[in-house]
């Protein structure tokens, strides 16, 4: 009732108020559905620019006018389900860049041991240390659900077999002639 009293006192200037409307005439009952406000041009428009307007028959004998301004303020709940959205969709963006930072150290580690000829077998333990540390992180984000498992698990194997590729590469680590046969 406090929009409606509040339209009620608007100034006197508004009395050329011509409401452009083709909706028709009220019906039986007395209460038209509510359209949105059109105003003269000797109305400013943002006093009434979220408004709807009903036409009346009732309980005067002439149609009165009343308009109500819309409230377009989110519930309370969408908002904070906003705010959360937001909260998780940093949270997850810095964790997602975690798992490509490590895996990308990884991965350069495992180029330029694989680029070098004289590379020995103990070289390999550093980037054994980074790979253990970007399953890790990507095991973490995978439990708080950053990442779908299966996703996870894809990177992880991606890792996996560049290391292998490096190792069969220099010739530190053979095939044996049971897993070959069977692939």
């Amino acid at each position: 009732m406090a929009s409606l009293s509040s339209c009620l006192a608007l100034p006197s200037q508004f009395g050329s108020l011509s409401l452009n409307s083709r909706s028709s005439p009220p019906s039986a009952a007395g209460l038209a559905a509510f359209k949105p406000l059109s105003f003269s041009s000797s109305i400013s428009h943002a006093v009434f620019s979220r408004g709807y307007v009903s036409v009346q028959n009732k309980p005067f004998p002439r149609l009165s006018v009343i308009c109500d301004a819309a409230s377009t303020k989110k519930a309370d709940s969408a908002a904070k389900r906003a705010r959360q959205a937001e909260k998780r969709r940093i949270f997850n963006k810095a964790r997602k860049s975690e798992i490509k930072t490590r895996m990308k150290k990884v991965l350069e580690a495992l180029d330029g041991l694989k680029k070098n000829p004289e590379a020995r077998a103990e070289e390999i333990l550093p980037i054994e240390k980074l790979i253990a540390e970007a399953y890790s992180v990507i095991d973490k984000a995978v439990k708080v659900g950053t990442l779908h498992r299966n996703t996870g698990a894809r990177r992880k194997s991606r890792l996996a077999r560049r290391k292998k590729a490096v190792e069969i590469h220099h010739g530190w680590y053979v095939p044996s002639a049971a897993a070959s046969a069977s692939a």
